[in-house]
């Protein structure tokens, strides 16, 4: 193969999203449009790629950039039709001769391996080729005009389609790969002689013909070249990619028992012989390990969690969650921006924060690190083997020794050593018949008013 080239169109404003945000900017599965658009494409290792977006683009660059770190920005600044969008990218590919890529960010669904296929159809008999598809109905949609030897002659806008024409059932998803040479020659030739009075990039198609040269044709289901215009139509993304992704967790040998409860995000990665429990919950950048259970109604962001871990029910892992080997995260329990070690336990009702829990350490139920004074983030560390009894409060910075105690109730705003007793509360004091006595008077009282 050639090299490639990839141009992004993602210019578009989405006034159907009824939002500021980008359009392409918008996330299924924990991932933008343009992010999923982009991750297909690197798979052909694009010798550049260029994102063609509107005024205002920083947002894009960003995210282009998490993709691609080498991706270059163009703005369209009219908005004048594909083929003027495309022209844009003119100046940062004018030395490349390779193959382009022509996608659009809005566009989730497609797959590197029908994009590869596209580009493989473009060789020095065939310098450009199409990729179409059959919707269940082509309303709304180019169709695709066919020569008597299956080559593509022309591509019809539906506005500008006979009513012969309109019959067709092969459909332009608008994703093409062109030698570079001749797109920007035959762009340069192409006049907004249409309905909407724009400059289309499907021109190209009856241009190139005109010269005796051949339109190749490369076919793909429907679902992969589902646009994004609404939210309605977002929301059907989201539903394919998570069944797309649960397929691939069941085939990779975890168990889900519902599975239609559980979302993931497209780069979560689980496990052989790992259970989930329904309404669980996975957030971008979580890694889980073999022999890891995960109870009901967890919701996981941006954390590793090691073999034979067990997280839940109810559990909250944030990002920077490190948890270990047979480590238990309990119900109601929150880890955020923290190491848990192997065999360490959290079993109830706490929050670790900015820390460091070493192995086989127990902590109590209602424990905290008090990680945060108002303007700054501290760090806990706790040693091995540590025993930390209910409702303790861990004030950081703050060093607990390996083999320490902290009693139950105590707050440490202090190193404690290894090995050592921590108790910080009142000393217990009772007072024989005080409850009895309370209550005699209390009754005295009521009468009295009544």
């Amino acid at each position: 193969m050639t090299e490639i080239a990839i141009i992004v169109l993602a210019a578009g404003l989405g006034t159907r999203m009824r939002s500021e945000l980008p359009k392409v900017l918008h996330k299924a599965a924990g991932r933008s449009l343009l992010g999923h658009v982009l991750t297909a494409a690197t798979e052909l290792n694009p010798a550049h790629c260029v994102v063609v977006c509107g005024p205002g683009k920083e947002d894009l660059t960003g995210e282009a950039r998490r993709y691609v770190p080498g991706a270059e920005m163009v703005t369209q600044a009219e908005r004048r039709g594909t083929g003027h969008a495309v022209s844009i990218a003119e100046g940062k590919l004018k030395a490349f001769k390779g193959t382009i890529l022509v996608l659009y960010g809005d566009v989730p669904l497609i797959e590197a391996a029908t994009l590869r296929a596209l580009s493989e159809q473009v060789g020095s008999a065939q310098p450009l080729a199409i990729l179409g598809f059959e919707p269940a109905s082509p309303i709304g949609y180019g169709r695709l005009l066919r020569g008597a030897d299956g080559s593509i002659t022309a591509i019809r806008e539906e506005l500008d389609a006979s009513l012969e024409e309109r019959r067709i059932t092969l459909c332009n998803s608008g994703i093409l790969a062109v030698d570079a040479g001749l797109l920007w020659r035959l762009l340069a030739a192409v006049k907004p002689n249409n309905a909407k009075g724009e400059i289309y990039l499907t021109d190209i198609v009856e241009l190139c013909v005109a010269e005796g040269k051949r339109v190749g044709l490369s076919v793909c289901p429907e679902q992969e070249v589902q646009g994004v215009n609404t939210r309605a139509q977002l929301a059907r993304i989201e539903s394919i990619l998570q069944e797309r992704y649960r397929a691939a967790v069941l085939d990779g040998g975890a168990t889900m028992i519902a599975p239609s409860t559980v979302f993931l995000c497209a780069d979560t990665k689980i496990g052989r012989d790992v259970v989930i429990e329904p309404n669980v919950v996975f957030g971008p950048g979580v890694t889980v390990g073999n022999n890891v259970h995960i109870l009901a109604f967890s919701h996981i962001e941006g954390a590793v969690i090691e073999a034979g871990a067990r997280i839940g029910p109810f559990a909250r892992l944030r990002p920077g969650a490190e948890i270990g080997e047979d480590v238990h995260i309990g119900n109601f329990v929150e880890v955020k921006k923290a190491k848990v070690d192997k065999g360490a336990k959290a079993n109830h009702l706490s929050y670790i924060g900015d820390a460091h829990v070493g192995a086989r350490t127990n902590i109590g139920a209602g424990t905290i690190t008090a990680n945060y004074d108002g303007f700054d983030k501290h760090h806990t560390e706790i040693g091995a083997g540590v025993s930390i009894g209910s409702n303790a409060v861990l004030v950081a910075p703050v060093t607990i020794g390996d083999g320490a105690t902290i009693g139950a109730g105590s707050v440490v705003t202090s190193e404690i050593e290894p090995d050592a007793l921590a108790l910080a509360r009142p000393p217990l004091e009772t007072r024989a018949g005080w409850s009895a006595r309370f209550r005699a008077a209390k009754l005295s009282r009521k009468k009295a008013k009544s």
